[in-house]
């Protein structure tokens, strides 16, 4: 862990702050009142002086990538949001280093066309660096801890810091940043070149595109896996799949996708999670704990 003095950033002008901007157009549900105010960071200059402003005045704030593990409130979010769109990326001989908001798929694509192997499974998978890193995102065996280096995060006191992999305590779905208050910033993923990595990442892609509602609204996976077991698979042998509760629904591809089928509320969401939720506890003793981040309107 090594810890840099932040004093070699240089102030820069920031992009407008916006207001009563729909949060719906800043994640993959589509669902989302307005945000009390909302700025957009494209470098790590911008992103450092909006977390330090917010925490100097006191202001209620989340940062965001993607959003595509956001549910945000149908009344919106009273307090700033952050959208970390710094997209810097370096390929390097063995690594590349990607910023937090960059496209995890993107970056899987890129990796195997030009011969890596090991990021693969990212490809198909909707967030960003930021958020794949935070939620030690995965498929199937293979997981973001697996091919990470080290991680470049921001804390809200400015101050930034260098984590290598196996400080970050990572598990299932879990990472020390869970615990944190920041942002991340970039990180390094380690390259080891393979003849077939494209053939890999392009079945991957087919499978994954085949087996989800990859063209539909949703936040990715609602629940995570039980452990011994498959939320999808559990959901599927309750005969949900296919439910609706106003706008949303319970995906008939896989059970564990609940999308924004028809100008879905927030509200119809949770309550479809909780009827899951209701399910599954009470038909297969199963308590199935929610994936997706509900964020309030008052957090």
């Amino acid at each position: 862990m090594i810890i840099f003095d932040p004093s070699w950033y240089i102030k820069v002008k920031k992009s407008q702050v916006q207001f009563k901007a729909p949060l719906k157009d800043y994640c993959t549900y589509a669902i989302g009142g307005p945000a009390k105010e909302l700025a957009v960071a494209l470098t790590k200059e911008e992103l450092r002086e909006y977390l330090i402003d917010a925490k100097r005045l006191n202001k209620k704030y989340i940062v965001i990538g993607k959003g595509s593990n956001c549910l945000f409130d149908d009344r919106g979010f009273n307090g700033l949001v952050i959208v970390n769109r710094i997209q810097d990326i370096e390929w390097k001989e063995s690594s590349v280093v990607v910023g937090g908001g960059y496209s995890f798929s993107l970056l899987g694509i890129q990796a195997s066309r030009k011969g890596y192997t090991g990021l693969e499974f990212a490809s198909g998978i909707p967030g960003s660096i930021g958020g794949s890193v935070y939620m030690n995102a995965g498929s199937g065996d293979l997981e973001t801890k697996d091919v990470l280096e080290e991680v470049e995060f921001l804390h809200e006191d400015g101050r930034i810091e260098i984590y290598k992999r196996d400080a970050l305590q990572f598990s299932y779905r879990m990472s020390i940043f869970q615990k944190m208050k920041g942002v991340i910033l970039s990180a390094t993923f380690r390259l080891k070149l393979s003849l077939d990595a494209k053939e890999k990442q392009e079945k991957l892609l087919a499978y994954r595109m085949e087996t989800q509602p990859y063209k539909e609204r949703s936040c990715g996976c609602v629940f995570r896996n039980p452990e011994g077991d498959s939320a999808g698979r559990l959901i599927d042998s309750l005969g949900l799949k296919g439910l609706t509760q106003g706008g949303a629904k319970i995906s008939e591809t896989h059970g564990n996708f609940i999308v924004n089928h028809n100008q879905a509320s927030a509200e119809d969401i949770l309550d479809l999670i909780r009827y899951v939720q209701i399910k599954a506890k009470h038909h297969a003793g199963i308590v199935l704990e929610p994936e997706v981040k509900y964020i309030p309107f008052d957090e």
